[in-house]
């Protein structure tokens, strides 16, 4: 059974601005390492993505004070934390809490019954979306495993519960 949930931000509270930067500048130096090593170990997720290498893709954990930023250029990659106010215009959209966008991540979650049970919002250049979920579908292993490992045994055992804590919610 599927909870409702609002899928549009809510506005902010006081405060709530200087909040999210601060959450930004914490989390973007592991962003930035985690793109990093991606590109360098898989280069095949541009290819896969063609003419939406240029996109501006913004992926939005609606419970996290930040969404993320996301142009999947290899010659100007971008992948950063960005306050929700201000965030730049993006070519495409993708809404949904973040344990399920991790889930997607891998392919752990059927994105097409996640956008139409109404946990997932898809908004702009859906083709653009498409190809990058396709593209992510085709990385053999685990990229959110991956990126754990690269933080050793806190990283890994940060990633088993939060798994772990979806496949509570789920049941």
């Amino acid at each position: 059974m599927s909870t409702e949930i609002r899928m549009t931000p809510q506005a902010p509270l006081p405060g709530a601005a200087v909040a999210a930067r601060l959450a930004c500048a914490m989390v973007q130096p592991v962003l930035s390492r985690v793109v990093r090593r991606m590109a360098l170990r898989h280069p095949s997720l541009f290819a896969r993505l063609g003419p939406h290498q240029g996109t501006d893709f913004l992926i939005d954990p609606i419970e996290l004070p930040f969404a993320l930023h996301l142009r999947p250029d290899p010659q100007a990659l971008v992948f950063r934390a960005v306050p929700r106010i201000g965030a730049p215009q993006a070519g495409a959209v993708i809404r949904g809490r973040f344990l399920l966008l991790l889930e997607l991540i891998d392919s752990e979650e059927d994105g097409d019954a996640a956008f139409f049970a109404r946990d997932l919002e898809v908004t702009g250049d859906t083709e653009a979306v498409v190809r990058l979920r396709n593209a992510l579908d085709d990385v053999d292993g685990s990229i959110a495993g991956e990126a754990a490992d690269m933080f050793g045994a806190p990283g890994r055992a940060i990633l088993a519960r939060l798994r772990r804590t979806r496949s509570t919610d789920n049941k």
